[in-house]
C-alpha cells in the first residue's frame, strides 16, 4: 500500500483541528459561522487574551503557535494559594479530595467531593451553552429539574471530561451521583436524607473524548469512610487540589458577612488554565439554545432554590461569563452554588428583599474574586488585562 502523500496528512491535521474548534466554540461542525457580536457587557471584563476568531482561524493558531506558547516558561503562581481561616467556613459542609486514579500519576488527587450535612439544603447552578454538553452537565441540569433546585452534595473528578463519551458517558455520571448519594446517606443524620430523587450533583474536567475509569471512581467513594470527610481547611485545600489540572495553584477563597443580624460564611473553590471562554446560564429545557472551567460556591446563608437561582445567575453574568484566555468555550462549564442555612439566619424568599439584595452583591463580588484566579492561572498568561465598558445600557453576555 502506497504511502500516504504529505498534503493529504497536512489536510487530516487540519480537519481535526476545525472540529475541534467548532466543540470549543460551542458549534456545529461545518455550520455557517457568523462573525460574534461586539457587544461587552456593562462592568468590567478580565482577559489573559482575548480572541474570537472563526473555526478555521482557531484552527491554524492553534496548529501554528503551539510550539511558541510553550517556549517561554510562565512565572510561578504558588503565592496566589491561600489557606482559609477556619472561621470563615461555612458551617454544615464537610468535604476531601483523594486519589482515585484518575490520573496517570499515581497517587495524586483527583476526586473531590462537598456534602451539606443539613436536610432541605438550596442548589442552583449556571451550566456552559456550548451545543456539545458534556454528560455531566446534562445529569446536573437533570438532578436539579428533578428536586426543583435542592442537593446536598458534588462529587467532581478532574483528568477526564466525560465529554463527548455517548451514553456510556451518560450512564458513568448517574453511577457517580449514586454512589455520592450513598456517601451521603452515611454521612447526614438519621432520616433526613431526601427520599425519592438523587441528591448529588456531578462535574468533571480533563481530557476530552475518553470515558472515565468508573470502576475506579465508585470503588473510591464505596470505600470512604464518613469521617474521612471533614470541614477543616485542609481538608478544603485538598478538594480544591483534586479540582485542578492543569492549573499551577489551588484555587480556594473564604470569607465572612452579615446577613439578617447572623454572621454568614462563604467558601468557594474553581478551576480553569485552558479552554476559557465561558457563557454559562441557568438549566433550560431546550439545551443547546443558548481545559474547562469549574466552580463550587458553599455558604450557610438560608435562600430558597429559586431565589438562589437569580442571586447566582445574576453574580456569574458578572464574573466568570466576563472573562477569556483563548476564546475556547468548554463543554463542561459549570458553576454550583449550595446554601444549607446552617447559620440560623430565616430563609430569604424575595428577590425584592433588602437582604436578598445584599447577598447578590456578596455573591457577585466573591464570584469575581475566583473568577479573577482563574484568568490568572490561564496556560501560558504573564498579563492580566482589565477591560471596563461602560454606558452600554444593560448587560448582554
Amino acid at each position: 500500500m502506497p504511502p500516504f502523500h504529505p498534503l493529504f496528512m497536512c489536510f487530516v491535521i487540519l480537519l481535526f483541528h476545525v472540529v475541534f474548534a467548532c466543540i470549543t466554540q460551542g458549534h456545529v461542525p461545518f455550520q455557517t459561522f457568523d462573525p460574534p457580536t461586539s457587544t461587552q457587557p456593562t462592568g468590567s471584563g478580565f482577559y489573559a487574551q482575548k480572541s474570537m476568531h472563526r473555526a478555521l482561524g482557531i484552527a491554524a493558531r492553534s496548529f501554528s503557535t503551539t510550539v511558541s506558547r510553550c517556549a517561554k516558561p510562565t512565572p510561578s503562581k504558588a503565592h496566589l494559594a491561600v489557606t482559609p481561616l477556619q472561621e470563615n467556613l461555612p458551617k454544615g459542609f464537610v468535604v476531601t479530595g483523594v486519589a482515585a486514579g484518575v490520573k496517570k500519576k499515581e497517587g495524586v488527587l483527583d476526586l473531590a467531593l462537598i456534602l451539606s450535612k443539613q436536610p432541605n439544603t438550596s442548589a442552583a447552578a449556571c451550566f456552559t451553552r456550548n451545543a456539545f454538553q458534556a454528560a455531566p452537565v446534562i445529569v446536573c441540569q437533570d438532578v436539579l429539574q428533578q428536586t426543583s433546585g435542592r442537593a446536598n452534595a458534588l462529587i467532581v473528578n478532574s483528568g477526564c471530561a466525560n465529554a463527548v463519551t455517548g451514553k456510556q458517558g451518560l450512564k458513568d455520571a448517574w453511577e457517580m451521583v449514586s454512589s455520592t448519594d450513598s456517601l451521603l446517606s452515611k454521612v447526614m443524620p438519621n432520616d433526613s436524607t431526601p427520599k425519592g430523587s438523587h441528591s448529588s450533583l456531578v462535574m468533571s474536567t480533563g481530557v476530552i473524548g475518553q470515558n472515565l475509569p468508573i470502576a475506579k471512581i465508585i470503588s473510591t467513594v464505596k470505600d470512604l469512610a464518613p469521617d474521612s470527610l471533614d470541614s477543616t481547611p485542609e481538608k478544603w485545600e485538598s478538594a480544591a487540589q483534586a479540582f485542578m489540572t492543569t492549573d499551577t495553584f489551588p484555587k480556594l477563597r473564604a470569607r465572612t458577612f452579615e446577613l439578617s443580624g447572623k454572621e454568614v460564611r462563604i467558601a468557594g473553590i474553581d478551576k480553569g488554565a485552558g479552554m476559557i471562554h465561558p457563557d454559562m446560564g441557568p438549566a433550560s429545557p431546550a439545551p443547546g439554545l443558548h481545559a474547562t472551567l469549574l466552580g463550587v460556591i458553599a455558604t450557610d446563608a438560608a435562600i430558597s432554590p429559586p431565589v438562589l437561582q437569580e442571586a447566582l445567575t445574576y453574580a456569574v453574568n458578572r464574573s466568570f461569563n466576563s472573562i477569556s484566555i483563548d476564546g475556547d468555550m468548554s463543554t463542561n462549564d459549570t458553576v454550583v452554588v449550595f446554601a444549607n442555612g446552617a447559620s440560623g439566619m430565616p430563609e430569604i424568599d424575595d428577590i425584592h428583599s433588602p437582604e436578598f439584595h445584599k447577598f447578590q452583591q456578596e455573591l457577585t463580588a466573591f464570584a469575581a474574586d475566583l473568577a479573577q484566579l482563574v484568568v490568572r492561572d490561564g496556560e501560558g498568561a504573564t498579563k492580566f488585562v482589565t477591560v471596563n465598558v461602560r454606558r452600554t445600557g444593560g448587560i448582554d453576555i
